[in-house]
């Protein structure tokens, strides 16, 4: 489900079973290192220096995103979802990367958190941790499950989303940026799980 420019979803009806959801795409959400805010588009140039080092992306379906005209489709297509966050390191006041909830399903009680990325200073524990757990903590007050879906061959962020406690649930074949088929796994986190 495609929500252009709403930062609240409020009532969404679906399907026979008449479910409805309330989920606030774009909160301001706080932790210890980290601040998640709406992305706008005047954060372009700051989050277009923290995504163009190549070497975030190498792993990535779209490893070419370090380059200002492929980063600016995936920019637009952020401010676009409605659900996207500028990540701001607290202590510089810095933006260090980004991340958005997107396709929700009020049938199934789940969102999901995707299309990250942070610079590889700030890689490898303590601020994703930070991250994930600010997201997965709002989004569980409106959803039951949070799905993550992540390149075939990005083991480094299926390594990161183990660390978490998401699970492998499924292959899935999606159409990438240029429209051809890209092979994917999606990994899912359910409130449940995290209260086991």
């Amino acid at each position: 489900m495609h929500i252009p420019g709403n930062y609240r979803l409020v009532g969404v009806t679906t399907g026979k079973r008449g479910v409805s959801v309330e989920f606030e795409l774009q909160p301001t959400l706080k932790g210890k290192l980290i601040e998640l805010r709406p992305l706008t588009r005047e954060d372009f140039d700051a989050l277009f220096d923290a995504a163009s080092d190549p070497l975030i992306w190498e792993q990535h379906p779209e490893n070419d995103r370090y380059k200002r005209d492929v980063f600016q489709k995936y920019f637009d297509g952020a401010i676009d979802s409605g659900g996207a966050f500028a990540i701001i390191d607290r202590k510089s006041g810095r933006i260090l990367g980004s991340s958005r909830y997107c396709n929700l399903n009020p049938a199934e009680r789940e969102v999901e958190i995707g299309w990250t990325f942070l610079e590889r200073a700030f890689w490898g524990g303590l601020y994703n941790r930070e991250l994930k757990s600010l997201m997965l903590n709002h989004a569980f007050r409106f959803v039951d499950r949070v799905v993550f879906v992540v390149g075939e061959k990005n083991r480094r962020s299926q390594k990161a989303l183990e660390k978490i406690g998401a699970r492998f649930l499924k292959k899935a074949q999606l159409p990438g940026p240029d429209g051809t088929i890209v092979q994917n796994v999606v990994f899912a986190l359910s409130q449940q799980s995290l209260s086991d």
